[in-house]
């Protein structure tokens, strides 16, 4: 069934409508970009590599609209025209959420600039749209926003950004805590293998505690795709900490 038929019909496997159609996972560091990293962007390179294949995924199914989701102040959207900077990292890199926009508009955070600046590298070739969640969402914020994503009247694919525990080591920006290493292992394990529970019950004490930027994004993910039902094939395409902090890449697919 082509693109276009199934915005018409939907998918009868799902009752006739599936809003949630792919998802990809990537981490959010300044780093990632070559222009901040410099000479030490060689070191990101396999991570780069991964975060452009689960984001090429994202276009592979023919989405409607790719929506940005990731950490920020506060819980919502943040409408367009908007734009990110990664001149706090010392780069006069500004990354709009749309190419081409005129107004620069909202401040995305990081999280999202990071997420728009990966859109970049694909190309436009769906409506883009993002969302930010605050770090420290609770139970109802998460639920409320993974639901407004699987109530959406039209096919989505998120873009997930969010990192895993920052305190992987002395030289961590969180410094060390032994917690974080089985922390990471579980989440890496959950993202490949599409565990909604596993997801749904990362503690949020816990998760501040060991600085994971990504638990409230991971869990408005499991959320969304519990709500929208089926089944979902992942896969794991990296899990490193080269600086202490975690990076996860993963992809999701319907089955």
């Amino acid at each position: 069934m082509t693109g276009s038929a199934r915005r018409r019909t939907g998918d009868s496997r799902y009752g006739g409508r599936v809003p949630l159609v792919a998802a990809a996972v990537c981490p959010h560091p300044p780093l990632l970009v070559p222009e901040v990293a410099g000479a030490a962007a060689p070191e990101l390179d396999d991570l780069r590599a991964a975060c452009d294949t689960a984001v090429g995924r994202l276009f592979a199914v023919d989405p409607d609209a790719v929506v940005l989701l990731g950490a920020g102040p506060t819980t919502g959207p943040i409408f367009a025209p908007a734009t990110g900077s990664f001149q706090p990292w010392g780069v006069a890199l500004d990354v709009p959420l749309v190419p081409g926009q005129s107004d620069r508009g909202a401040v995305l955070p990081l999280s999202l600039t990071v997420g728009a600046w990966l859109l970049a590298r694909q190309g436009l070739r769906a409506q883009v749209a993002a969302v930010q969640v605050a770090a420290d969402a609770g139970v109802a914020e998460v639920e409320a926003l993974a639901g407004s994503i699987a109530g959406s009247a039209v096919r989505v694919a998120l873009l997930v950004l969010g990192d895993g525990s920052a305190c992987r080591g002395q030289k961590s920006p969180g410094y060390d805590d032994p917690r974080a290493e089985a922390y990471d292992k579980r989440v890496a394990a959950a993202l490949g293998g599409a565990d909604l529970d596993v997801l749904l019950d990362l503690d949020p004490v816990v998760s501040a505690e060991l600085k994971a930027a990504g638990r409230a994004s991971w869990q408005v993910l499991a959320g969304a795709a519990r709500s929208g039902g089926g089944g979902w094939r992942a896969e794991l395409l990296h899990d490193s900490a080269p600086y202490g902090v975690a990076y996860f890449v993963a992809s999701w697919e319907r089955m």
